[in-house]
């Protein structure tokens, strides 16, 4: 019989992603994305940060909430590869997993203690969804964390689908000053799944309370419509 455990929600991230599409396949990619992470009423004490401010960069484990399934498998199909390779679930940081838990880095920027939602955490470089649930938070350590020897198995050599973007100056206006540079750096990174190349294809997805459509031909990539 398989063991189980409970896991309490200690709080949900507040993001500019609604839907899957278009967050950063890792965190730290778009370091200009921001998001506030708001605790539950249970988890709403300011004692439990006591401290964290000194901590440049926090550790955040969430649920893949929107990917929760029955049963698992042993191999998965990394979009890196193409989406046709098999590998081993536990080679890879697929949401499709035995226990859908995710693991980000981001920086922490801002502390607020006292708002009318209790103790909220301001983060950048987050990887998550709006209303992801939070299971627990932890402080980055540098000199246990950081491994820069480190090798990527069959990632090695990082992410290479980098692209030019082009936004209209007219469409360009429709985005709040605030957010142009994370926006710029999430379509850089190329939203698109990893196995499509179809250069006719308009692909669209909600970003804030935006609606973002491009196309991409060859390594350049031209948005058509902000609505």
């Amino acid at each position: 019989m398989t063991d189980k455990i409970e896991m309490n929600i200690i709080g949900r991230i507040r993001t500019d992603f609604p839907s899957k599409f278009g967050i950063p396949r890792q965190s730290g990619v778009v370091a200009e994305l921001k998001g506030r992470i708001v605790f539950e009423p249970e988890y709403r004490n300011e004692d439990a940060l006591r401290g964290i401010e000194g901590f440049s960069h926090l550790w955040l484990i969430w649920q893949f909430s929107e990917n929760v399934r029955e049963g698992w498998s042993p191999t998965v199909r990394p979009p890196i590869l193409g989406g046709n390779t098999r590998v081993g679930v536990f080679a890879t940081r697929s949401p499709f997993r035995p226990n859908s838990i995710g693991l980000s880095s981001v920086k922490l920027e801002k502390v607020e203690l006292n708002t009318s939602e209790g103790p909220v955490l301001t983060v950048s470089g987050a990887d998550l969804m709006d209303g992801t649930p939070i299971l627990d938070i932890k402080p980055y350590i540098p000199y246990a964390d950081s491994h820069p020897e480190a090798t990527e198995g069959f990632r090695s050599g990082g992410w290479t689908r980098m692209l030019e973007v082009d936004i209209p100056p007219k469409l360009l206006e429709k985005v709040p000053v605030e957010q142009r540079e994370a926006l710029l750096g999430v379509l850089q990174n190329d939203p698109r799944p990893s196995y499509h190349h179809d250069p006719e294809r308009v692909y669209g997805f909600p970003f804030g309370k935006m609606e973002i459509k491009f196309s991409v031909n060859d390594k350049k990539l031209k948005v058509i419509d902000v609505i």
